[in-house]
């Protein structure tokens, strides 16, 4: 292939030294099971030789600022552009980033706000504006023929005061006339006691109105006027015309002075432009009552304030009863029935007794001791901010407005909302010729975010309140904002979190991006998105050891008719996930939320059912995670008392007396370093260390099992700590990897290698894939059940000791899954997941079905949010918000059977669901 991008001998991870040929200028999808090496190939390969050829041409200066990557396990690529990676990670963890500024949209709003904004007085709400000689002049050649004119400015009060010497000041610069009292003076004749009136000008020049005007005269006086003046000046006629003109920004009825607009005022990351209360955050620290009063049907008598339980703060609660006697507070009714003048008592304090905030303001004085900034951190929540109200700027920032909105005003809409804005916004000739280059650019980049789905997003939206997808699509929009060419783009599953209603626009957004000029590269499980790709590049034909071969590439028609891959067999429906049409009952029981209105819910009520699947479906924003996560999950664990994130506003949660506990399983890493690994976080190593120290050579030398650790100091190296490595940093290279010299790589002593169970040491164990591990532990049963649990998840390929920095979100998902499957009881445990399918095959679809199964069978109840049809089909019952996102979303659309969805008629979900049924020759109702 003639214009391509030539991989040869790429060995990276469990990649098997393959050559491979990738067209350049073309959409291409890599696919294949989870763990065959897409990854190894896209990002650890591709991006990562592109993005290190492209640093590695820059200084040495600026290399030390960027990210280093090592060079790739590979002989050579050849044909490769620079490359940009979008991952289907929100790595921001800044308060201060938003939707606004990772897509620059916010900075272009600046720059339109300083340019044409138009300023208003807070209190008159009268435009301010600044005027110039100009003005003065358009005034001035308005008058009639013969008008006599006067070119003045206003003598104010505190230049009076001294009048000897302003007088002579004035003289000096050559004013000689003086108007008050209706009449124009000689300025040397006045004295003080002449002053009395308000109104005092000082005559600049006296001119005779005829056309064409002397514009050089009149300029050069107005400019006089307006310096001499502080910038104020006052046009008047004998004919009784007057006009007050000022070159300060302020208002013209009260005098009230305002910022003039510039890009750093409407900035909330400037300290000139952030709010002065919060700081530009836009909101502030506090105490939450609801976290000191978790239990509101407790009364002051039963400890209802969780601070005061300690015998340590008792003082607190006998002098809070004292003068609740004192007052009449009753003290024997649930807290949610006292009035808001009793809480204001107990909040607030009242006589001797400090309230609940002066108590905690006691516990700021001692805020150097470690656990009362713990303490102290456990009550409070952020507060949005008073001063500000959430918009992040200073007052001043707010008064400048756009057809009526302020900055924060427009960044608080949808992004569907603020686009109409900008379609329909009328401006002067010359404001238009001014912002049209920033409006271009904002209303290109509103364009791109609508086009990938995301109207339902506002500007002022934290970054790091985003999905992993709802990031990627971002970052996705912003890279066709930036209209780059010849570039490498390399995407991670960008279809997930989307609805398939809104897939085929994200196909148009990946073609837009590759008409550009770009090649894109996509890790893709999703069949549309395999359909519309240029080329098909099939991983496998396993996970692990058994993939990491290019099992076919061409595109789709050929791999239909020739692939021979696992995924060509699914895709011929060769192999398919079954369409359900009998149903879990559950046990009777649910779990009910009352009144859910977080964020776009719409006071909501919704049931669970127990003991069965139950699958929240909906459009991108529609409320899913918001009901599932912010008001079920985080509300049942404040019920149970171990609430830490903030809980979603609602009315109540009945039903939690049915289930033991709630679990969420997300695809968080199972850890941040190399010391976690699948079998530790299964709690199976232990079983392996004891097995080892079991041996006849371990108890002859007095080995414990924390022998075996390469966590602890004993049998560990202790040259690198059981890390097998040096790191050494090279500044602006990429760190170096050393292998260490004692250990060879192994992590252990050399005595503690040489205890062998069954011909293998501690580091040919933590070696084998889970597969091999089960057949040579066969003789420790409950060892194999904690290792056959991992194998039905789909990840018998994994080494016991992978790394978990090495491991997908998905993988982490599924090994979280595992932990859970090898409880030897489930019974009314509740189970939450948050997109399972993320990052798998087909295939791996197919195992994790069966994984929820064994579950169900156990006792458990499991509620997921999915998009994913092979999964939503296979729920028992399935709860669909929307109808679309954001403001137009947060309502129940329809609940029931897969089959009573499909049957509704105006459900997005029910109108993918009733075509797979009938593809399936099954009667939808």
């Amino acid at each position: 292939m003639a214009d391509a991008i030539q991989i040869k001998g790429a060995r990276v991870h469990n990649l098997k030294n393959i050559n491979l040929e990738i067209p350049r200028q073309r959409l291409v999808v890599i696919t294949g099971p989870s763990g065959s090496g897409k990854s190894s190939l896209a990002f650890d390969t591709l991006y990562a030789e592109g993005q290190r050829r492209y640093v590695e041409s820059l200084s040495t200066y600026a290399r030390q600022f960027l990210e280093r990557i090592p060079k790739p396990d590979v002989d050579a690529i050849v044909g490769i552009s620079p490359a940009i990676a979008i991952e289907q990670k929100n790595r921001t963890t800044n308060p201060r980033s938003t939707v606004g500024t990772v897509t620059e949209i916010y900075d272009y709003l600046r720059l339109l706000f300083a340019r044409i904004g138009h300023t208003f007085c807070p209190h008159c709400q009268q435009e301010i504006r600044k005027d110039h000689p100009e003005d003065a002049w358009r005034w001035i050649s308005q008058l009639p023929e013969g008008s006599r004119l006067y070119i003045s400015f206003p003598l104010h009060r505190e230049r009076i005061q001294n009048w000897a010497a302003e007088k002579a000041h004035l003289l000096n610069q050559g004013f000689l006339r003086i108007w008050r009292g209706q009449q124009i003076e000689m300025l040397e004749a006045v004295s003080p006691e002449d002053l009395a009136e308000a109104d005092i000008r000082i005559v600049v020049d006296r001119i005779k109105i005829r056309h064409p005007l002397d514009r050089t005269r009149i300029m050069d006086s107005l400019e006089t006027a307006f310096e001499a003046g502080d910038g104020y000046l006052i046009l008047f006629t004998e004919e009784g015309a007057i006009q007050r003109f000022n070159q300060n920004f302020e208002c013209s009825q009260c005098g009230q002075r305002m910022l003039e607009p510039e890009p750093r005022l409407f900035s909330f990351n400037n300290p000139f432009g952030a709010c002065p209360g919060c700081q530009g955050f836009g909101d502030m620290m506090d105490i939450d009552l609801n976290k000191i009063v978790p239990d509101k049907s407790r009364s002051l008598r039963d400890g209802a304030i969780a601070p005061w339980n300690t015998p340590h703060y008792r003082w607190y609660y006998q002098t809070l009863l004292t003068v609740a006697r004192r007052y009449k507070i009753p003290i024997n009714v649930p807290f949610e029935r006292l009035d808001r003048e009793a809480i204001d008592i107990i909040v607030n304090g009242i006589d001797e007794y400090p309230g609940i905030r002066g108590f905690f303001q006691r516990l700021e004085t001692k805020k150097y001791k470690v656990h009362i900034r713990v303490m102290i951190a456990r009550y409070r929540s952020y507060f949005t901010c008073t001063m500000c109200q959430g918009a992040r700027l200073r007052p001043e920032a707010l008064q400048v407005k756009i057809n009526g909105y302020n900055i924060a005003q427009l960044a608080r809409m949808k992004i569907d909302e603020l686009f109409n804005f900008f379609q329909r916004l009328q401006l002067s000739p010359t404001e238009e010729q001014i912002a049209s280059q920033l409006l271009k650019e904002i209303r290109s980049r509103l364009k791109y975010l609508l086009d990938v789905g995301l109207e339902y997003l506002t500007l002022d939206r934290r970054a790091n309140t985003l999905s992993g997808g709802e990031f990627q699509r971002i970052n996705l929009a912003t890279a066709l904002g930036s209209a780059l060419t010849s570039t490498l783009y390399v995407l991670d599953e960008p279809t997930v979190g989307l609805h398939p209603r809104d897939t085929q626009r994200l196909i148009r957004i990946l073609q837009a991006l590759r008409d550009s000029g770009n090649t894109v590269v996509v890790v893709e499980h999703d069949l549309e998105v395999m359909q519309a790709a240029d080329h098909l590049i099939d991983l496998g034909p396993g996970a692990g050891e058994q993939g990491g071969e290019v099992v076919f590439t061409g595109n789709y028609a050929q791999m239909i008719k020739s692939g021979s891959g696992i995924t060509a067999a699914y895709l011929r429906e060769e192999k398919h996930i079954p369409t359900k049409t009998t149903f879990r009952r559950g046990i009777g029981q649910a779990i009910t939320v009352v009144g859910a209105r977080e964020h776009n819910l719409k006071n909501i009520t919704v049931d669970f059912p127990l003991g069965m699947l139950v699958c929240v479906t909906g459009v991108s924003g529609s409320g899913k995670s918001t009901l599932v996560h912010d008001v079920l999950y985080q509300g049942i664990r404040r019920l149970r008392g171990q609430h830490q994130g903030k809980v979603g506003a609602h009315d109540s949660i009945r039903g939690i007396h049915h289930i033991y506990g709630v679990e969420m399983v997300d695809q968080s890493p199972i850890g941040r370093t190399p010391r976690s690994n699948p079998v530790t976080y299964i709690k199976a190593f232990d079983e392996i260390r004891k097995i080892f120290a079991q041996t006849a050579a371990a108890r002859s030398r007095g080995y414990t099992p924390g022998h075996f650790s390469f966590n602890v100091p004993g049998g560990r190296c202790e040259v690198c700590s059981g890390d097998g490595e040096i790191v050494v940093d090279m500044q602006f290279l990429a760190d170096v990897h050393l292998v260490c010299d004692a250990c060879k790589g192994k992590r252990f002593k050399p005595e503690v290698l040489n205890v062998l169970y069954r011909g293998k040491n501690i580091y040919d164990v933590l070696n084998m894939t889970v597969n091999e591990a089960i057949t040579f532990f066969a003789d420790h049963p409950n060892l194999v059940r904690k290792l056959t649990v991992l194998q039905d998840v789909g990840l018998g390929y994994l080494r016991l000791g992978q790394p978990a920095p090495t491991l997908s979100g998905g993988e982490a998902q599924r090994i979280k899954l595992a932990a859970h499957l090898t409880r030897k009881t489930h019974r009314n445990l509740l189970y939450i997941f948050d997109e399972p399918t993320t990052g798998l095959h087909f295939d791996d679809i197919a195992k994790l079905l069966r994984a929820f199964d064994q579950l169900i069978e156990r006792g458990a109840s499991i509620i997921i949010i999915e998009h994913n049809l092979d999964v939503i089909k296979q729920a028992d019952y399935i709860i669909d918000l929307g109808p679309e996102g954001g403001d137009r979303g947060g309502e129940v659309v329809a609940t029931g059977t897969p089959l009573e969805i499909a049957h509704h008629p105006t459900s997005h979900t029910g109108r993918f669901l009733r075509e797979i049924y009938q593809k399936a020759g099954i009667q939808v109702a």
